[in-house]
């Protein structure tokens, strides 16, 4: 099915447009069925009951000793099979990250071949958990083998072929001239989607000077009047959701911020603290509410999951608050694809295996758009500070090796050079110290095309947020539950999507609930929700079976 253009959301005013197909309804839970008392299908839902198995820890006063309880709590879950027609609408559409997503998507859809200096490359989805990743189903009865199905058949998913894509961003530049700017695909793949990309044209943005690098000024032609926080901006976007979900016959729509990093804004008593007072800031324009926080609010109120992919505040209290409120799902922030998703897994690897790293200092020099608004202090600050709380629960979690308060010494530089381009050089040493005094270090000299590990990730989130919008729990009845009691109704998960940590370097979770940045533990995390939506325990992988004869 090859894609088409066609008018999206707010193209009658001469900007939007979108891409699309006809969407294929597939099901794509059908690779296996659970053979359980406690798993039924229907037509149109999973439901299984799931027993949840923790251990809660206590301290004896009296001795000192943990004491360590099992515990195990039923649940319910129930998930939605029908897959909805699904549109993703990018913050910064036309910045590196949109430009390779849209035209990443069209090659799927379209199977395309095209060649390079090293022969001929075909349209993938490699760098996708969703799509290009394996989970362990079981063990075979026969041959004693693991069994591993893709990731995206666990759950009845939406295949991003099928998503329909647009956007906002303060350049009106269309996409395919866009896409020469950002100089991160091969000309031959660009000669063969660019006829589609040249009919898109984003919808116009906010912007707010003080928010974002002097250097952005000269992209800012697609603006929407005003240079401060106003609730017609929410109203504006709010009724471009509207309209491309109309224009386009959506059932959801997700809206992820791709556009570049902020500053981060001043959390301040009154103004941005609680769900009502960030309203009222919205509305007198107070000078402390970003854009992204503005299209977070209009995402909330719309009741559109929305997904803050760069590393400043844009959940500051009031918008998790108002979240939590109006039952709309958030997640966050910052893209976690290179040179942070290493340091997460290798510092996880180091403390658990019992070296105590005392530095960390990592380097990046990149010349794409991103590290040129990051040449601004401001705008750094906010990278700094989601690039470097990655070790933390990591560190904590090890009492034998750090003192409480104690950490690494850690520090990150980025630096702008224009002639590297897309192409983000990342140097890390990690300084360890290791038995009877002695000393280890790691050195790691990472190139990585930032956009092309950045794109599957976006691809990634809003698969994973629409899919929590169809599944829903609740406490299993107990037996001491009378017939003529009324079940328990379902509910959704907390507004506060942390289920997508894996995908973010400083992940967003709810008030009061710790922070997980060990790589291992969110990929667990994710692998055993979809686990439990079927019924199925989470895998051990002790292998009993080959241990005990």
């Amino acid at each position: 099915m090859a894609p088409h253009a066609e008018g999206g959301a707010g193209a009658g005013e001469g900007g939007g447009g979108s891409i699309a197909n006809g969407g294929s309804n597939r099901r794509g839970d059908d690779l296996f069925v659970v053979d359980s008392p406690n798993v039924k299908y229907t037509d149109d839902a999973i439901l299984s009951r799931y027993t949840y198995r923790t251990t809660s820890v206590a301290r004896d006063g009296a001795t000192g000793r943990y004491v360590a309880t099992p515990r195990a709590t039923a649940y319910d879950f129930k998930v939605d099979r029908r897959v909805p027609r699904t549109g993703v609408l990018l913050v910064g559409w036309g910045g590196n990250n949109g430009t390779t997503v849209t035209a990443g998507l069209l090659a799927n859809r379209r199977g395309l071949v095209w060649e390079t200096r090293e022969g001929p490359r075909a349209a993938n989805y490699y760098g996708s958990v969703v799509m290009g990743s394996t989970m362990k189903l079981g063990t075979d009865a026969a041959t004693a083998r693991d069994v591993n199905v893709p990731f995206h058949g666990v759950l009845p998913m939406v295949h991003p072929d099928d998503l329909v894509v647009g956007g906002w961003d303060i350049s009106r530049m269309n996409l395919a001239d866009a896409m020469d700017r950002a100089a991160v695909l091969e000309p031959g793949l660009k000669a063969l989607v660019r006829k589609e990309m040249a009919a898109l044209v984003p919808l116009p943005s906010i912007y707010y000077p003080d928010f974002i690098a002097a250097n952005q000024e000269d992209r800012a032609d697609n603006v929407l009047p005003g240079n401060k926080a106003c609730m017609a901006h929410v109203e504006k976007i709010r009724q471009d959701i509207r309209d491309f979900k109309a224009a386009n016959n959506l059932d959801k729509v997700i809206v992820q911020w791709t556009a570049n990093t902020e500053r981060y804004a001043d959390v301040i008593a009154g103004v941005n603290d609680t769900a009502d007072n960030l309203l009222r800031a919205i509305e007198a324009g107070h000078p402390e509410v970003s854009p992204s926080t503005v299209f977070a609010v209009a995402c909330i109120l719309e009741g559109a999951p929305f997904v803050n992919g760069s590393p400043q505040n844009t959940f500051v209290p009031g918008a998790v608050a108002l979240a939590e409120r109006e039952g709309a799902f958030v997640g966050g922030d910052d893209f976690k694809s290179g040179q942070t998703k290493m340091k997460s897994a290798l510092v996880d690897f180091l403390i658990s295996a019992g070296i105590r790293l005392t530095s960390i200092a990592s380097y990046n020099h990149l010349g794409n758009n991103d590290g040129r608004n990051l040449s601004s202090q401001r705008q750094f600050r906010s990278k700094e500070i989601s690039k470097s709380n990655v070790v933390d629960d990591m560190v904590e979690a090890n009492s034998v090796l750090y003192k409480p308060g104690e950490h690494p010494d850690h520090t990150v530089v980025i630096k702008y050079l224009p002639a590297v381009g897309d192409n983000k050089r990342a140097l890390d040493e990690y300084y360890a110290e290791i038995f009877l005094g002695g000393h280890q270090t790691i050195s790691i000299f990472n190139v990585c095309e930032d956009s092309l590990l950045a794109s599957p990730l976006i691809i990634d989130l809003v698969l994973v947020a629409e899919m929590m919008t169809r599944i829903q729990w609740r406490r299993a009845p107990t037996e001491a539950t009378s017939d003529s009691d009324p079940e328990p109704a379902y509910k959704g998960f907390h507004s506060v999507l942390s289920v997508l940590s894996y995908m973010l370097k400083a992940p967003l979770t709810p008030p009061g609930t710790p922070v997980v940045n060990a790589l291992a533990k969110q990929r667990a995390a994710l692998t055993n929700i979809f686990r439990a939506c079927v019924g199925l325990e989470p895998e051990s992988d002790m292998t009993l079976e080959h241990k005990l004869f």
